[in-house]
This record gives structure tokens, sequence and C-alpha cells, in this order.
């Protein structure tokens, strides 16, 4: 019996199959396949052990992986994968993800991963903004980002790796295909990634945050804030004129957080734009209602907008401030890949 090719045009679509559509589709052992698929450290050639005929079908079914357009280097050991993905029309779409090895006693491996080509939400300090939204990336797609930066960068065990959506794009305006990726790479069979060990940040879109909420398996949430008043926060983030401060924080006071379990509140510093003493006060504030822990980003620079990250003094005296008012857990987010434009902000799937 000849195998049906997939009825859309996202190739990459068998990666989000479970065994039981994988048995269903291809008339052979779905558990076996499926976990040649995850497991890409077992991968032979570049592509996952199987059959011929399998992966003859697996092809027709939608398997092909993302091209590696370009790969570099940072001096801090991350690498920044530019990958191509057929376009939905013709030609290639084009999306980052960044490899960062962890250099501590347990070896640790984070990607960060992209859920969109492009991103619609226009915040005005992140590169990717610039691009407008071209489309979501099929749950195929996101699975493939990382089966294929494990095999091409490691890790060797599933254990080793965790993964972030924090590249380009907003996952919870493509929430459907983050959470049918997050299931797939959660299967025992595969990868296994626990919940605790895959974070989802969004930029406040509150329906989706209550959807996330309801998720098995849930992933950590966090949750890019960047200024305190919605003036400012409008401005900088216009999402916040749908959503204000006040409908987010009372999505963040209804999140039903695990034991131990916090959000991450992101705060990007912009020097001389929202990182007074005032400003560092009302964050606390606005994160005291929850369980939380601050995650300040200095501003990494790119050509699409025009600010520029604080100084060590005044980054100093907004971490100062900000405890002062309230305890919180609060740590400085030093970007890795900066020199490489991988860091936080910097992605816009440049093909130079």
């Amino acid at each position: 019996m000849p195998f049906a090719p997939p009825s859309g045009p996202a190739r990459s679509e068998a990666w989000a199959l479970g065994p039981a559509e994988l048995a269903r589709r291809l008339h052979a052992s779905g558990e076996a396949t499926f976990a040649a698929l995850q497991r890409p450290w077992r991968w032979q050639g570049g592509r996952p052990d199987v059959s011929e005929r399998i992966w003859a079908g697996l092809s027709q079914i939608g398997c092909a992986l993302p091209r590696i357009v370009a790969q570099r280097a940072s001096e801090d050991g991350s690498h920044k994968l530019l990958l191509a993905l057929p376009s939905r029309s013709a030609g290639e779409d084009y999306v980052e993800l960044v490899h960062m090895p962890r250099d501590v006693r347990n070896a640790r491996v984070t990607l960060c991963l992209s859920s969109q080509v492009g991103c619609a939400l226009g915040c005005r300090f992140c590169a990717t903004a610039a691009l407008g939204l071209e489309r979501h990336l099929s749950a195929g797609e996101i699975v493939a980002q990382v089966l294929l930066a494990v095999h091409e960068l490691g890790p060797r065990h599933p254990h080793e790796l965790t993964l972030v959506f924090m590249g380009m794009g907003e996952p919870l305006h493509n929430l459907e295909q983050v959470a049918r990726a997050i299931q797939t790479l959660a299967l025992p069979e595969g990868l296994g990634l626990p919940a605790r060990r895959i974070t989802v940040s969004t930029a406040g879109l509150v329906p989706q945050i209550t959807e996330l909420a309801r998720m098995s398996p849930r992933p950590l949430l966090a949750v890019s804030l960047n200024a305190t008043t919605d003036e400012l926060r409008s401005e900088l983030m216009p999402i916040n004129r749908r959503y204000p401060l006040a409908q987010l924080r009372s999505a963040l006071e209804r999140y039903p957080c695990r034991a131990r379990e916090r959000i991450t509140i992101e705060y990007v510093l912009l020097a001389g734009v929202n990182d007074t003493p005032a400003d560092a006060a009302r964050l606390a504030d606005f994160c005291a209602p929850f369980p939380h822990q601050i995650n300040l980003i200095p501003f990494n620079g790119h050509q699409h907008a025009p600010y520029r990250a604080p100084s060590e003094a005044a980054l100093e005296a907004f971490v100062h401030a900000v405890l002062q008012r309230r305890p919180s857990v609060l740590s400085v987010r030093r970007s890795r890949g900066r020199d490489i434009a991988a860091a936080c902000g910097q992605l816009a799937g440049a093909v130079s």
C-alpha cells in the first residue's frame, strides 16, 4: 500500500507524531520508529537509524529536517544555528536557535528555541519584532529544531538538556503547536523531558497564560515585563494596550504554581528609560502577590533599536532598590552569545 503524503505543506510534520499515529500512517512499529526519531544521538548519517523502507515512508509523511544555513560560535561557548525551513508558498523561511552549554559540575545544555518566523507583537527593543510575523512554526518544525541541535552539538543524554522558548516569536501566539511539541518531547519513548526543564516565555498574552496553566505536561512560565507603568509598557510593548498590567498581574496571581515553582519575571533594562529607583520599587510591588524570581537583563544592542544598556553602577543601584523594597529571588542575566548576535532580543533570522 503506498504511503500517503501529508495533507499540508509542513514537511516536518512527522517529527511531532506520537507512536500510535506513526504506526497508523506507516503500517510499522510505531514505538520503535518514534524512539528512532526522538533519540538523535543514535542517528546515522544525519538521520534516524531506520531502514530505508521506513525512512522513505517517513519522508513521504513529512520528516525532512531543517537545513543548517550557518553556524556561528561565540567566545563563551554558545553556538547560533540559522535554519532554513520550507516556506508555505515558495522558497525558504529562516529561524535561529541558540545552543548554550553550561560549565557546571553536572554538564547542562540550554537550547533557546524559536516558535515563529518573525513576530507580530512589535516590542521596540527586540530585533525579531522588526521582521513582523511571517508564519507560525508547526509542532514538527519545533521538535526538529531540538533534535537537529542535539545531534549536531549535544548533549548526549536528555537529562543534560533544558529548553527555553525565548527565541524568535511569541510562543503563546502559537500555543497549540508549542503545546503539541512539548508533549512530543516529553514522551518517555523519546527524549522524556520533564516539564520542569522546559520554560515558555511570553510578552503577556493573558488568555493564553490561562490556557498554559491547564497544559499537561505544563512547562515553567516566564513573563517579559520590561516596564512598570502602563504608559511606558504600552510604548515599549504594544500588547500592553490589549492586556494592561493589572490584567497581567491578575492572571499571574491565579496561575497554579506547583511546590517550589516560581514565575520568572524578565526585565530588560534600558538606560534612561526603565531603570530608575521608582521603576525598581514598582517592579518589586508588581511581583509581590505571586511566587516569582526576577531576571534582570541589560539590553543587548542591535541595529533595530536605539537603546543602550545601563552602566554597572546603575544596574547595581536598580538591584539594590528592588531588594530594599521587598525580598525577592533576583538574578542578573549576563546574556550568552552577544558577540555573535545570539543574545536575548538579538535574533532576526538573518542570511548574510
